[in-house]
């Protein structure tokens, strides 16, 4: 068993000096003013490679920025279901048979004609639009970068709608327009140095106050602020016009009064009233169009889920100039970057479920954060009203202006830049092996924001809703569940279940008899098994999956610690954490998941019959029946660090090869694991 996962740097065929000479091979001189175009577009190119998008994730982009008909969809679909976008072809992966011969690198050109799904994001056809806050004060050379990964954003279909803001604006200052329009000239210029074209839109679209259907209310139906501006669709003829030529909006933070003067608020408001003025014209964008196809005899253009878009369909109509306004992103651009996490020692949160996590995040909020972070809680008040207004699959991102590239990620992903379930000590701690400089966790890494969903842990077999949850495992796994005997087991066994929403993903745990040591008193007689992990197709990829394992996380195997203590129903963080074991087939494509999530795995011949187990601390080119997981628990391992350190008068200490308790564990689990019956007809 390895607590630490890594690989070999180099293949041991290539000596140290011939790496040392590749290395410098790649070293270039800096780019000539000529070569600054080519330079940009591959640092673009780059930046849509390291997103390093599923299939799943690059057709949920190309379902909203593609336009293909509905026949071609399903023949394309048919054709990529088992396609590696970043898979090479049989040619470019041979190599001669000489030893002492490395494989040529390819080059950029060659790596996307390779990659078909690539070529396809790099070519949408629909744009959609994001809503920007650009959070100053800025440099220009920060201008220049925040720009540059807007233009990047556009030219993958997302175009963005900048509302501009600066920190050390005073409120009533005699020059506050002055500087708000200055600022909308800084930003237009430094987008159209990029190479884009960017409108200022210096007169005024939004208007003083909340709407007039909404002034007797405190709060919306969520419980979100309402903003104290509004915009109708008629107001948004500017907006629409520049994305229509095709130029980026920048708008200052100014709203009209009753008396029709221009006065300055705060770009949160602005930002608000657009994000509800834009769904909504988008909503008399779509029935326009509807009654344009109808009287033309053109078929009508379906709707993507959730977003009343009119984006593709049979045929599209004036494609060329079309912009669906229903925001796709809601983007801050700032400073301070994501979230403060009590649980990651002040770095950002990576991922914030609104619907479970609002009130929990501002209430671990340590005041101190006040100085470094000052506008995180209201820019998350923002996201919140924004989403509230904006589609089902539509997120919020809060990004430092040093990690403008990451918005592309987010673009093609919808995904936070590192995943939330992924190990504690894996993201933060920098003597990580395994943990490439990319894949750390600092205090520039972006907060994704989503409208998530309710969390529920549920303690008792009875408060379970059985036929909710038969479809929802039927749905998951694709088999037919046998009721009778896993409700029954259910009964006898459950230790708790997590459901999250209306059973579109749930955890179960169940506890097992387990033969205890005798080599250690310390040893329990039963374990922590994970029998059943399901979310819905199509619930996966929109972050239901890392919303589930963080909660399995706080209820199991990360118990007793501080930053497992979770609003959800469960424990809240009281309690000793236990191991969690769970096993799955060798040949299941999610492995590859839970290899990154366990502590350590092995591979089960048949454990149904034979109980021995081959140790797995590397890949084998056995595939087995079965590959059971395992995660410490993290406070077992952290008390036994402790207090080694204590008992060597040490400030450090490390883990040893088998703690207290761990001699035999794997046989035992092994054995347990093959006793349990399928749930399966």
């Amino acid at each position: 068993m390895l607590r630490v996962k890594y690989s070999s740097p180099l293949p041991r065929s290539i000596s140290a000096s011939r790496s040392y000479a590749t290395v410098r091979g790649l070293r270039r001189p800096p780019p000539s003013e000529a070569d600054d175009g080519e330079v940009d577009h591959n640092d673009f190119i780059m930046s849509i490679l390291r997103a390093k998008p599923s299939l799943r994730d690059s057709q949920n982009y190309l379902n909203s920025f593609g336009a293909r008909s509905a026949t071609e969809k399903k023949a394309s679909t048919s054709q990529t279901l088992h396609l590696d976008p970043f898979e090479l072809s049989p040619a470019s992966s041979t190599s001669t048979s000489s030893s002492h011969q490395t494989r040529r690198p390819l080059s950029l050109q060659e790596q996307l004609s390779q990659s078909p799904v690539i070529e396809s994001i790099l070519d949408p056809v629909h744009r959609r639009t994001a809503l920007v806050k650009v959070q100053g004060p800025f440099t220009d050379r920060q201008l220049e970068s925040i720009a540059r990964g807007l233009v990047y954003l556009e030219k993958l279909g997302l175009v963005s709608v900048i509302v501009v803001e600066d920190d050390k604006w005073e409120k009533g200052s005699p020059d506050e327009r002055v500087n708000a329009i200055e600022q909308v000239m800084l930003v237009t210029s430094a987008l159209e140095k990029q190479g884009a074209k960017a409108r200022p839109l210096l007169e005024t679209i939004v208007h003083l106050g909340p709407k007039p259907e909404d002034e007797h209310l405190e709060t919306q139906e969520d419980g979100s602020y309402i903003p104290e501006a509004h915009a109708y669709p008629k107001d948004l003829n500017p907006l629409r016009s520049a994305l229509r030529a095709g130029e980026i909006p920048v708008l200052p933070p100014l709203a009209l009064d009753s008396f029709c003067r221009s006065v300055r608020i705060h770009s949160n408001d602005v930002i608000a009233a657009l994000a509800r003025g834009m769904v909504e014209a988008a909503a008399q964008d779509v029935a326009q169009l509807t009654s344009h196809s109808h009287a033309s005899g053109v078929g009508a253009p379906e709707r993507s889920e959730g977003s009343q878009s009119a984006s593709r369909g049979a045929q599209i109509i004036d494609a060329s100039n079309f912009v669906d306004l229903t925001p796709l992103r809601l983007m801050i651009i700032n400073r301070e970057g994501g979230i403060p996490s009590y649980a990651r020692s002040g770095f950002p949160h990576l991922l914030v479920n609104l619907e479970s996590e609002y009130s929990f995040v501002r209430n671990t909020f340590n005041p101190e954060w006040y100085s470094s972070n000052p506008t995180a809680l209201s820019n998350l008040e923002l996201a919140r009203t924004c989403l509230g207004y904006m589609p089902t699959e539509a997120s919020a991102v809060m990004v430092s202006h040093r990690s403008q590239k990451s918005l592309i990620g987010n673009l093609i992903t919808n995904k936070p830049a590192l995943s939330s379930s992924l190990p504690h000590a894996f993201l933060q701690n920098s003597t990580t092996l395994s943990a490439s400089s990319e894949s750390k966790l600092t205090k520039d890494t972006p907060t994704l924001i989503r409208k998530g969903l309710p969390i529920t842990v549920i303690k008792r077999p009875e408060d379970i809703d059985k036929g909710r949850m038969t479809r929802l495992l039927e749905g998951s796994f694709g088999r037919t569940l046998d009721q009778a005997r896993f409700y029954e087991r259910l009964e006898k066994r459950l230790d708790f279940a997590i459901v999250a929403g209306d059973y579109v993903g749930a955890a179960i745990v169940t506890t097992e008899p387990c033969s205890p040591s005798s080599s250690s008193s310390s040893s329990s007689d039963t374990l922590a098994y994970l029998d059943k992990f399901a979310v819905l197709p199509s619930h996966q990829g929109d972050g239901t999956v890392d919303f589930l394992w963080v909660a399995l996380h706080d209820e199991s195997y990360g118990l007793g610690l501080s930053y497992s203590v979770n609003p959800n129903g469960g424990r809240e963080g009281q309690g000793i954490g236990r191991d969690l074991i769970w096993r799955s087939r060798g040949n299941n494509p999610v492995n590859k998941w839970y290899f990154e999530r366990s502590s350590g795995h092995i591979r089960l011949r048949n454990p149904d019959q034979d109980t021995s187990v081959e140790l797995s601390n590397t890949q084998s080119k056995s595939k087995g029946d079965w590959v059971m997981f395992w995660c410490d628990a993290e406070r077992r391992l952290r008390d036994a660090v402790e207090g080694r350190a204590k008992e060597e008068g040490r400030s450090r200490a490390q883990l040893s090869y088998l703690e207290d308790g761990e001699h035999g564990r794997i046989e035992r689990w092994a054995e347990a694991v093959g006793k349990i019956p399928s749930s399966w007809i």
